[in-house]
């Protein structure tokens, strides 16, 4: 099974999660794990993890001609797949968001991949009966109509891409229809925020059997604020300790991986609430360092 992660831009947050994804994979790792590809623009976040991980490196360029004619930039994604599986066609391959974690057992899923089974994170069900006002919006102007030459029924799930799973056979099959039905979806100006969402979800259905990912890998998508703060945690000790990977590797068997849900909704009226108390109530009493004064 070889791994895959997109990750670009410089928010050091994000690169903490891909840390700590890999570092809670590679426990299980080896024997099963046959690579591990990082596609990213700043491979300096990943030194040292050494020989443990491939760097395959892009720039503005190339992620500005992923997103297509339409630029529509979630459609890298699905290049990187691409550009991982042609490489290696006959090897499964897992993708992974940076806000993942392994869980549960690598050698299950693993052994499901091999029977051809795909998996994406969870299936959040029908687009028809979704309830958002994207999600509403996307069925009424998908419905019924050709994408990729599937034509778009009350059958097709969405699924959660947090996770996205392919078997060794098909997969290039699988990934070419996914952009054949993101790409024709743009054409028609469907709304975009999930497009590369269900067209993966779309593609993987019409080409395999299906299961979700959850029972294996957490996605903490809904609460970033808490895993990230002990993530940060977790390495900064490594990094003032100076650790290695295989002693992080080790103090991951005391990190708690309970401590927070992976899943929370939040009522947007409490954001509302937030953002009206904010506004009314102010800090005060701020102060900053004075200036060094010029020379």
């Amino acid at each position: 099974m070889q791994l895959l992660y997109l990750v670009f831009g410089k928010n050091v947050q994000v690169h903490f999660q891909t840390n700590f994804s890999i570092l809670s994979f590679l426990r299980q790792g080896p024997g099963i794990i046959t690579s591990i590809k990082l596609v990213t623009d700043s491979p300096d976040f990943y030194r040292h993890l050494g020989s443990a991980v491939t760097i395959e490196a892009i720039d503005a360029a190339i992620l500005n001609e992923w997103q297509g004619e339409y630029k529509f930039f979630w459609r890298a994604k699905i290049k990187a797949l691409e550009l991982v599986a042609q490489q290696q066609p006959d090897i499964p391959l897992l993708y992974l968001d940076t806000d993942t974690f392994l869980h549960g057992s690598l050698s299950q899923l693993s052994q499901q991949l091999a029977t051809g089974t795909a998996f994406m994170h969870e299936a959040e069900g029908s687009l028809a009966a979704l309830t958002s006002k994207t999600e509403r919006l996307m069925w009424q102007q998908v419905q019924g109509k050709p994408f990729g030459g599937v034509i778009i029924q009350e059958k097709h799930q969405m699924w959660n891409a947090g996770v996205v799973a392919l078997p060794a056979t098909h997969n290039l099959e699988a990934i070419a229809l996914a952009l054949r039905i993101c790409d024709e979806m743009c054409a028609l100006r469907v709304t975009s925020r999930l497009i590369e969402q269900f067209s993966l979800s779309v593609a993987l259905t019409e080409t395999y059997p299906m299961q979700e990912a959850r029972p294996y890998i957490g996605h903490y998508w809904s609460t970033k604020d808490e895993w990230n703060a002990s993530i940060s945690t977790f390495l900064l000790e490594s990094h003032l300790k100076q650790r290695t990977v295989a002693e992080e590797l080790a103090a991951l068997a005391d990190f708690n991986f309970q401590q927070h849900p992976i899943k929370k909704k939040i009522r947007n009226t409490e954001h509302r609430l937030h953002r009206l108390v904010s506004k009314l109530l102010p800090p005060r009493s701020i102060e900053f360092i004075a200036p060094s004064p010029k020379k």
